[in-house]
């Protein structure tokens, strides 16, 4: 959000913003009045904030994710569209079984849950919900009951299930509940999560799939209602709602839904290892299958072969790395299961139609992500 904030800043007028990060005009209620502001962009906005601009006569628009207050411009996520990329996911995958786990006394998750249901129902299908009340606080005692109850309803849902979360912490819940419940992920368990909090789904195991909300669109956004405000303007909407990103896939969901035992196999293989430079040899001894035995299953079930599926996992780490990082080609090279840079390229273009290089600059422009240096 501030590097949206910052971008808008710079590309349109000079301000001089003071990032609030002690969240003084929270606890101070004078400290606000001490100096004169032009205007104010607040992610936590408390109902004294809000009646505090007003007095002062502010201009405020709110990036929180709640109900809104009377009268001032609030920027979210598009909850219900992201609950609907949710069960795209899903169904694109083959997956008959679903489940959804959130929080009952969460606008945002009720939303997000309400879209995910929808999606599934246009297309035929139904959703087992699991919502419980939050309690604002994840206590370790809270944590250890959630566990429990989350295995529970996990071991009652037909296997394998799709389930989506509310967000990612909820997803790490169910993660670790169906860990403890003796149950795979993904291949009995598919997890995805949401807001794509990046180190918490890459430290996860496995690392986390999740929705990415565009929240650089959302400070870009809030800067330039903002500006709109200070020069007198009105808002189009006192309610905008910002489109996620997509699915930024991680080992969490990175299966399909698969009855084929030999398969399963072959596929929680490749998905461990396709990064590390396997060959379909070495997938075989893990499949228990001869190489015609697999390619055929692989064409019946999926429609594509082994070693098109490893291509697959290695083109998806590839994007991630891309997109996410400013690691050199050489280092996603290494880090994809390529011996060489050149040919990683190649491949790459082939089958995704543009070079990395290119594929880096347009998406890390629409997420926010591009820095100054571009390294090859």
């Amino acid at each position: 959000m501030l590097k949206g904030i910052s971008h808008y800043e710079r590309s349109h007028r000079p301000w001089a913003a003071f990032l609030d990060d002690e969240a003084r005009a929270e606890t101070d209620p004078q400290w606000l009045r001490k100096k004169k502001w032009h205007g104010v962009i607040s992610r936590h906005t408390t109902p004294a904030l809000v009646k505090d601009c007003a007095e002062l006569k502010l201009p405020l628009v709110d990036l929180n994710d709640i109900s809104p207050y009377p009268g001032v411009p609030k920027i979210r996520p598009d909850n219900v569209g992201l609950g609907h990329r949710g069960a795209e996911h899903f169904i694109e995958r083959g997956y008959r079984n679903y489940g959804f786990c959130g929080f009952l006394n969460e606008g945002w998750s009720r939303e997000r849950r309400d879209g995910f249901v929808e999606g599934l129902t246009l297309t035929g299908h139904t959703c087992n919900v699991f919502d419980v009340e939050y309690p604002g606080d994840v206590t370790p005692v809270w944590d250890a009951k959630q566990t429990a109850l989350i295995g529970a309803w996990l071991r009652r849902l037909p296997k394998p299930v799709a389930i989506m979360a509310c967000g990612d912490l909820r997803a790490l819940q169910v993660i670790g509940a169906a860990q403890n419940a003796g149950l795979l992920v993904p291949e009995e368990v598919a997890v995805l999560g949401a807001n794509n909090d990046t180190i918490r789904c890459d430290l996860a195991y496995p690392p986390l799939s999740s929705i990415a909300t565009n929240a650089f669109q959302s400070g870009y956004r809030a800067a330039e209602l903002l500006d709109t405000l200070i020069r007198g303007g009105k808002p189009e909407s006192l309610d905008i709602r910002i489109e996620p990103v997509g699915v930024v896939e991680r080992h969490s969901t990175d299966i399909l839904a698969i009855d084929d035992k030999n398969v399963a196999a072959a596929l929680s293989f490749i998905r461990e290892n396709a990064c590390r430079g396997i060959t379909v040899e070495q997938v075989l001894k893990h499949a228990f299958a001869s190489r015609s035995q697999l390619e055929k299953k692989f064409r019946r079930c999926l429609g594509r072969s082994p070693q098109t599926e490893i291509r697959r996992v290695q083109i998806a780490k590839i994007r991630q790395l891309l997109i996410e990082t400013n690691f050199p080609l050489k280092k996603i090279a290494e880090l994809s299961g390529f011996e060489y840079v050149e040919y990683m390229c190649v491949v790459f273009k082939r089958l995704i139609g543009e070079s990395p290089g290119s594929f880096r600059k347009k998406n890390q422009i629409k997420t926010g992500l591009k820095t100054d240096r571009d390294p090859a």
